[in-house]
């Protein structure tokens, strides 16, 4: 497959627009013919009001004269001029079934790799060791999932960095607590990993009150974590141990979500411990960090705090040891010269987004950040619970992922159930399952990426409105009806007349291509759900009003299940993209 994509009918009516425009007005030299879909014609043509303004002419002459230039060949039907100087254009019903035909027939939906030669790190999930994944990991997991796969679909090369925090002072105060309470039991060959994580998180948080109580024991878990710097043998095995089980649990839960991340992925902060000494000392030889009150710090002009003093950026404290600043400069160093990137992306919480700015600055400065390599922190919003309120349990602490997805299963299984009650067990856990999870990750993926949502399974679960169980729901009727279709193989007659359900079922069909490149262009998930779930509407419009199976001829059955099955496929891959399962049976 090449970079290109096949020709959609709106670039193909945009070329013939403007190419009719430059030859009404030659003085216009090129122009953007501004076409979009439109609720009086199959498309609308803008570009003469601004022309006409620029060229000081009446917007409605010159929209006359470009018709008068219009090359329609067998895509125009119709085009007329209206209101100030819009022009509305119809199709003809047999450009439009083409245009299904040829869809249809490519194994890619017509969809090219416009992304080919780009090579893109995607730094996104980043759990803590020996601590569980709860709530506010979901959102950067399933965005940097979703990213990955568009962006591989469109033929870039994407290196998944999960970026573990499995380094620093906290590991040595919990392998010294572990150390000094052998009897203390979190994990053993066999057992559930999930109870291992939960046992090894409770751990961690009396590890954290001794160190804040105890001097003693504080002075002797920065000793070890010197020694686990050092690389004291025990010191290191008793570390592996801890991220070993801990991964367990991280790929449980990735697993569950169908997230594409793997051991092969993980780039933690002890990835890039050996490198921190040598960015640092760089960054002092270019003149770029400068003592400050015993700290090595970077300080900058245009970030500044509250009282409009400049906010600096430490990458050395005062007592010597690194910080994750430090960590992320090795990072953006590492993936630009070691890995190659040609854009790399950063889905982390928004409240990062002074320190972000500041890593790139100074990757700047030092020369790592070239103005042909793109960064972006992909930043989002927070997830709120049903109240609106902050997402806590009860004593005011983070809510377990695991937690959240068993509730919109449960939830799932209830709706199912009431469904289809004569659904047996295992099949009734699969579906359960798998629309409960697609229904949180759709509920986060269709929400614009800065904003905040509310997490109600109750709403996630429900079969009509913008939910993923509504579009995991229409790609099962659309593989119903292609299986009692027994043998009637889709197929396109262009002479056939089209209904106006077909139609628009069709044209939104033509837009995918489009959908996907400015979902990638934007890293804008829910630009795809709203395509989706646009696609799912028109195609019950589609289905109520004009029937497939039971079309009046031969021909139309035909037609009509070749729209089926190009919008079961354009499902298929559309879900596939945002990780959600698509269902042939409910």
């Amino acid at each position: 497959m090449t970079a290109q994509s096949l020709p959609t009918l709106t670039d193909r009516i945009e070329a013939i627009m403007a190419a009719a425009i430059r030859r009404a007005v030659p003085e216009a030299g090129q122009v953007d013919a501004l076409v979009r879909r439109s609720d009086h014609a199959d498309y609308q043509s803008n570009a003469a009001l601004p022309l006409a303004k620029r060229l000081g002419q009446k917007p409605r002459d010159l929209a006359t004269s470009a018709l008068e230039h219009l090359d329609r060949r067998d895509l125009i039907a119709d085009a007329v001029v209206s209101g100030p100087g819009f022009v509305n254009l119809r199709l003809t019903d047999a450009a439009i079934w083409g245009q299904v035909a040829v869809r249809l027939a490519d194994s890619r939906l017509g969809i090219g790799q416009p992304e080919a030669g780009s090579i893109t790190p995607i730094d996104y999930s980043a759990p803590n060791v020996a601590k569980q994944m709860h709530v506010g990991h979901l959102r950067t997991t399933v965005i940097g999932d979703t990213l990955a796969r568009l962006l591989e679909f469109l033929g870039a090369r994407v290196i998944r960095q999960n970026h573990l925090g499995d380094w620093g002072t906290q590991f040595g105060m919990l392998i010294q607590y572990l150390d000094e309470h052998p009897d203390a039991e979190w994990h053993r060959a066999g057992d559930d990993v999930t109870d291992n994580i939960i046992a090894l998180d409770e751990l961690y948080r009396r590890s954290r009150t001794q160190f804040n109580e105890d001097e003693a024991f504080a002075d002797r878990a920065r000793a070890r974590v010197v020694a686990l710097q050092s690389g004291d043998a025990a010191t290191l095995r008793a570390w592996r141990d801890l991220v070993r089980v801990s991964m367990a649990a991280f790929n449980a839960i990735y697993d569950r979500l169908g997230v594409d991340l793997t051991d092969a992925d993980i780039a933690g902060e002890s990835f890039y411990n050996d490198q921190l000494d040598n960015v640092v000392q760089e960054l002092v030889d270019a003149g770029i960090a400068v003592e400050s009150e015993g700290a090595l710090c970077v300080f900058f002009d245009e970030f500044t705090g509250p009282d409009d003093n400049p906010v600096p950026l430490i990458i050395r404290k005062s007592d010597g040891g690194y910080g994750y600043a430090t960590t992320d400069l090795a990072t953006i160093r590492h993936r630009i010269r070691d890995l190659r990137a040609t854009r790399v992306l950063y889905v982390v919480d928004a409240r990062q987004s002074m320190h972000f700015q500041m890593i790139f600055a100074t990757a700047r400065r030092a020369g790592w950040l070239t103005a042909d390599v793109e960064v972006v922190h992909t930043a989002f919003g927070t997830i709120l619970g049903p109240d609106g309120r902050p997402f806590k349990t009860r004593s005011g602490g983070t809510v377990p992922l695991t937690q959240l997805l068993d509730e919109a299963v449960a939830a799932a299984r209830a709706v199912v159930a009431e469904k289809n009650p004569d659904l047996p067990p295992a099949d009734l856990d699969s579906i359960a399952e798998a629309a409960g999870i697609g229904a949180v990750k759709y509920a986060d993926l269709s929400t614009a990426r800065t904003t905040d949502y509310r997490f109600d399974p109750a709403k996630m679960v429900a079969l009509t409105g913008n939910t993923g169980v509504y579009l995991q729901y229409a790609h099962t009727r659309t593989a119903s009806i292609l299986r009692k279709a027994q043998g009637m193989a889709p197929a396109v007659d262009p002479a056939v007349t089209m209904t106006e359900s077909e139609r628009a079922l069709a044209l939104h069909l033509d837009a995918y291509g489009h959908a996907l490149t400015e979902t990638a262009e934007l890293y804008e998930p829910h630009r795809l759900a709203t395509y989706l779930y646009n696609l799912a509407k028109l195609f019950s419009a589609f289905y109520e009003n004009s029937p497939i199976l039971t079309a009046p001829t031969p021909t139309h059955r035909h037609n009509r299940l070749a729209l089926t099955a190009l919008t079961q496929q354009t499902l298929y891959n559309g879900l596939s993209l945002l990780g959600i399962t698509p269902l042939d049976r409910m």
